[in-house]
């Protein structure tokens, strides 16, 4: 096992990280910016590394001075974690050329599930149900206009190389087609130095399912059920659950089975996440797959009582899947809420700050935060604004939705503005509460 672990990451992740490694015997770096001096995730690693300044260019997402940290302190792998380089074929690719174990897929499994056209072709050579849309990557504007006349408006125009609900447009007429695929365009050529773009038929009204995947370097590969990760705002998940209230056993089977198709094809290694629409008719599609842990990843983690990030460290270091499908029991129902640091009243605007005080959920069975703030913290506004995750566990729907409630009333932040009152909106919703619910519900019926 490795004895060293330099975690590439931040915040909540990178804690969650730090403590796994703990358990498991392993020593960790942390690698922080200027302004995370302080972090809590700089505080609990064995070793801290300063990487550079609070642009995350210089830092985060600086593969020279992250890979030179590494290198220095002697960690033998390194955890992306999520976001920033995690999906980064390149910073992959660099670990390997620098004996230093990446934690996650090969960099060619990267690069082949991250090229969105690229892996709807894979999934429609394994026999995974796809979204009705071109063949391939659309090449200029006038091949746009045929794709979507021949598929039918509402058009989605999506990045081929996006992700976090980066270059997607949603066209709804002829007219606005031309605006939303120069726009889509720009903003992921921007953001991830790639404007080739593909386009899907919208699935309305669907629900976004996904299923959690692990596979090890032997050809293994099992699932550990699907997540509902519907409710959305402007294509960020705000609240995710599982199982999905609205999939049957069948349908579930089917889907998780489709899922393991999915992961041999890419020939997967770690843990990943297939994610599908699901329609009201029962059929689900593939949307992509994402090569990393999920934000979401303990919902997953107290249905079955599996430590996802502990496979992924197990895996990196050669080792079998410590599990069997067999072995995979479902169990109750988990809810997650993530809490942003942003005002809801002010069309959810970021608000950094200094939390005055902070009082967190009390434990009892079935009651999980994951945090790196604390009293006394000043929150930078130079990242995202998550800034925690509660996560409950009941034996039902019912009783996962009560701790949630309890647990978001004994939440209590001064300082700052947060998301949580928002989330009880949710949560006492009564569509919510009776499963209605779909990637529409925030924006067109808490949000209107």
């Amino acid at each position: 096992m490795f004895d060293k672990i330099l975690i590439a990451n931040r915040g909540e992740i990178a804690v969650r990280v730090i403590r796994a490694c703990r358990e498991m015997g392993i020593k960790t770096v942390a690698v922080f910016s200027e302004p995370d001096r302080e972090a809590l995730h700089a505080q609990l690693a064995d070793e801290a590394v300063c990487i550079g300044s609070a642009k995350a260019a210089d830092s985060y997402n600086n593969m020279n001075n992250i890979i030179s940290a590494a290198v220095e302190m002697g960690a033998q792998a390194i955890h992306p974690g999520f976001g920033f380089l995690s999906e980064n074929s390149t910073f992959a690719a660099m670990c390997e050329e620098c004996n230093i174990k990446f934690i996650g897929p090969d960099p060619s499994v990267i690069d082949a599930m991250g090229n969105k056209a690229n892996a709807r072709a894979m999934m429609i050579q394994a026999d995974v149900p796809v979204i009705p849309g071109s063949d391939g990557v659309i090449k200029d504007l006038q091949e746009a206009y045929e794709v979507a006349d021949r598929l039918g408006y509402p058009v989605m125009v999506k990045a081929s190389a996006g992700g976090g609900g980066k270059g997607i447009r949603i066209v709804r007429k002829k007219e606005d087609l031309q605006n939303a695929f120069e726009s889509a365009k720009s903003e992921t050529k921007a953001a991830f130095g790639d404007d080739a773009m593909y386009m899907e038929k919208v699935i309305e009204h669907a629900r976004h399912v996904e299923v959690q995947v692990l596979g090890d370097n032997y050809g293994n590969v099992i699932h550990l059920g699907e997540r509902d990760c519907s409710l959305q705002r402007k294509n960020q998940k705000v609240l995710e659950e599982a199982p999905s209230p609205a999939v049957s056993e069948e349908v579930r089977q089917e889907m998780c089975a489709a899922a393991v198709r999915a992961a041999k094809a890419a020939g997967y290694q770690s843990a990943g996440t297939i994610e599908f629409l699901y329609d009201k008719s029962g059929k689900f599609y593939f949307m992509e797959m994402n090569t990393r842990v999920q934000v979401e990843h303990p919902v997953t983690e107290m249905i079955t009582n599996v430590d996802i990030i502990k496979e992924q460290i197990r895996i990196a270091d050669g080792k079998k899947l410590s599990f069997t499908q067999d072995d995979i029991k479902i169990s109750g129902h988990a809810i997650e809420c993530r809490i942003n640091a942003e005002n809801p009243e002010r069309n959810f605007a970021p608000c950094p700050g200094l939390i005055d005080y902070l009082l967190l959920p009390g434990g009892g069975l079935g009651v999980r935060v994951d945090t790196a703030v604390y009293e006394g913290y000043e929150i930078p506004p130079y990242y995202d604004s998550m800034i925690a995750k509660v996560i409950v566990h009941g034996r039902d729907r019912n009783e996962a939705i009560a701790k949630m409630k309890r647990a978001l009333y004994e939440f209590i932040i001064d300082g700052i503005d947060t998301n949580i009152e928002f989330q009880n909106r949710i949560l006492n919703n009564e569509d919510y509460l009776a499963g209605e619910f779909d990637t529409s519900f925030l924006e067109e019926r808490l949000l209107k």
